[in-house]
């Protein structure tokens, strides 16, 4: 007896390789749905935020650090602020200051601030709450602005930021006018109080410098 080769059809091989593919386009589907990569990718946006947020945003000479709430109130309970005031707070950051102001002072607030993710964050932040009449946000550079209108003025930042400006609240305050820095002072000037636990320096222009210089 003669055996005959076996002959198998061609579409056999089509379908395997059909399978096949479609076994590969399923696995990497699943691969971008699984948890793992969906957690890696908010990892990675997260991460790439937080690195923006303390590193890129130095390039705008903006660094950010965050205001505890308990040296927030101690501004506020230091400059005595009230629905009549017109604060300006000088690099808004996202707004710890900002809010509380118009909202539970009932203050007329400026934000000032250069580094666009913040203004996005302050602009979204004011759209969703009360008070948004009272609040204006500005993108602009402190060093450039008018301060006349001020009755308060608030801020957290560098010391050489703090120093830059000393020049221009003295050019620009009026009389009366209080100033709040939180952690760094006003060099050259005297505050009329300051909160150790807070960290907070409260000024009255221009009482602090004509107490700077009586002292000297």
């Amino acid at each position: 007896m003669q055996l005959r080769p076996t002959r198998w059809p061609l579409s056999l091989g089509r379908v395997e390789r059909s399978a096949g593919a479609s076994g590969e386009g399923n696995g990497l589907g699943n691969i971008f749905l699984s948890p793992y990569f969906i957690g890696g990718a908010v990892l990675f946006v997260f991460a790439g935020a937080v690195a923006y947020f303390w590193l890129v945003s130095f390039l705008f000479g903006a660094g950010y650090q965050g205001a505890p709430r308990r040296s927030v109130e101690a501004m506020f309970r230091l400059a005595d602020i009230r629905p009549s005031d017109t604060l300006y707070e000088l690099g808004a950051g996202v707004g710890a200051v900002v809010f509380p102001a118009a909202r539970e002072y009932g203050a007329k607030v400026v934000a000032v601030e250069i580094e666009p993710l913040r203004v996005l964050i302050l602009r979204l932040r004011r759209a969703v709450g009360p008070g948004a009449e009272r609040i204006e946000l500005r993108r602009a550079n402190m060093y450039a602005l008018d301060l006349r209108p001020a009755s308060v003025v608030t801020a957290f930042l560098w010391p050489g930021a703090m120093a830059r400006l000393r020049q221009k609240f003295e050019n620009e305050l009026r009389p009366g006018t209080r100033v709040v820095s939180r952690c760094h002072p006003i060099i050259g000037w005297t505050p009329t109080q300051y909160d150790r636990a807070a960290d907070v320096y409260f000024y009255r222009w221009p009482d602090a410098i004509a107490t700077s210089r009586s002292g000297g």
